[in-house]
């Protein structure tokens, strides 16, 4: 999953001309494939630093989000793919595995690292397939969850915090229920003002609007699918997931204009401009809120309902493609390897949105107080899941966003729209031999 968002950066394509001719230094050179924001910059000089250590060049070609996906599936019909490794959205990796895309890990990733040090949601999420059954086919490279960003000046102002306190008859602080998020969006939601209470991702294209929607669904004990199966019918259709999709619709109304329709990007330029007193978006982009604001911002973790906390799941593996020679995977296999150990994970850290599986990094206290948003992060990991990650993620995600839309946009009743997204999903899921 995407997880996720597009922080329009310039590229850093730095390759290292080692040795003598260009065929020479082709020959010791891979090309990975990310798309376009901070965490690619910080690989890139990551990467510059394994060329000098090795002379094997890397060139880390970012591509904007918007074409990413159409780019990397369209270069996989080739006999040999432009990119020797892909940072694959989580979403992909059934498809990467059962398609012959993405190279078979398995036997050969615990040579180079303990498995046990990778956190196991990470592992099932980014790397496996399917989920949980040991099979490899991608390295974790950069880990991510949704989190809570807020205005804490906001937040701390007396005149605000005694009105707050007046009028719903507890302290204003940083809500830890999803009911507590309403009451304080509200309260801030005042559209003469040019202020608004909240921002989530609900943009129609890709994934933005299931990924918002999930942090509430999930919470409320809503569901996809079944737990221990793909059957869909009975499992998401059901009240609690039709009270997940209509709470959510009720925030969105302390939102700016246009809150049921806004992309990763705009969520991030409508908290970023001073008008938003909340957001929820992918820690990734916390490092860039964090140099807006300085102090006057502080992260937490999503909101949980009835003790029920659950973030969507963000970040990317890195996989080596099946379509490149034997000997460029060997070089990928040094890269990757060499990316993993701890030593380069604790480099890894200190660039905006490196976040890692590591979990002896993830425990760490030196982690957490590292930034402002490091505690939430490695707070809210144990409990982050993903959308679904079978081969047919995409005709699935494409019905999602379209019946969750159209109930978000009141054009069908949410009873009958999730009954047809269930119908659509159970379809879908036959045809591909998933059901």
């Amino acid at each position: 999953m995407t997880k996720r968002g597009w922080l329009t950066l310039g590229l850093a394509l730095a390759l290292c001309a080692c040795g003598g001719g260009a065929g020479e230094a082709d020959e010791k050179a891979i090309t990975i494939w990310w798309f376009q924001w901070e965490p690619a910059t910080g690989l890139q000089e990551l990467g510059d630093e394994f060329a000098a250590e090795t002379g094997i060049a890397v060139n880390v070609q970012q591509i904007p989000l918007s074409s990413y996906q159409d780019k990397v599936f369209l270069e996989f019909g080739n006999s040999r793919t432009a990119f020797d490794v892909v940072i694959g959205d989580s979403q992909w990796i059934g498809r990467g595995a059962t398609k012959g895309l993405y190279e078979d890990l398995t036997d050969w990733l615990p040579t180079v690292v303990d498995l046990d040090t990778i956190h196991p949601r990470a592992a099932r999420y980014l790397c496996e397939y399917p989920s949980g059954s040991g099979r490899w086919y991608a390295a974790p490279c950069e880990t991510d969850a949704v989190g809570l960003a807020y205005r804490r000046d906001w937040f701390e102002d007396p005149a605000e915090k005694a009105a707050f306190e007046e009028r719903y008859g507890y302290a204003l602080s940083v809500p830890d229920t999803w009911e507590q998020f309403r009451d304080v969006a509200e309260f801030f939601h005042r559209p003469d003002e040019k202020r608004y209470g909240c921002a989530f991702p609900t943009g129609r294209s890709y994934d933005a609007l299931t990924m918002g929607v999930q942090n509430v669904l999930w919470a409320f004990g809503g569901a996809w699918k079944d737990e221990n199966s793909n059957a869909v019918d009975g499992h998401l259709n059901t009240p609690e997931t039709a009270a997940a999709v209509d709470f959510f619709r009720e925030l969105l109304a302390f939102g700016p204009n246009g809150a049921e329709n806004l992309d990763y990007g705009r969520v991030l330029e409508v908290f970023t401009n001073g008008s938003t007193a909340m957001l929820l978006n992918y820690f990734a982009f916390f490092p860039g809120i964090h140099d807006t604001f300085g102090d006057d911002v502080g992260f937490a973790v999503v909101p949980a309902k009835d003790g029920r906390r659950v973030a969507s799941l963000g970040g990317q593996g890195l996989s080596i493609s099946t379509r490149i020679p034997d000997e460029k995977k060997e070089l990928c296999k040094e890269f990757i390897a060499w990316f993993l150990k701890t030593e380069t994970q604790r480099k890894w850290i200190t660039k905006p949105a490196g976040f890692t599986a590591n979990t002896e990094i993830l425990t760490s206290q030196a982690f957490r107080d590292m930034t402002p948003y490091n505690g939430p992060f490695a707070d809210s990991i144990d409990g982050m899941r993903d959308f679904w990650n079978v081969p047919a993620f995409n005709e699935l995600m494409s019905e999602t966003q379209k019946y969750v839309g159209m109930a978000i946009d009141e054009e069908l009743p949410t009873a009958e729209a999730l009954d047809k997204l269930a119908a659509e999903k159970e379809r879908i899921l036959r045809e591909n031999g998933l059901l």
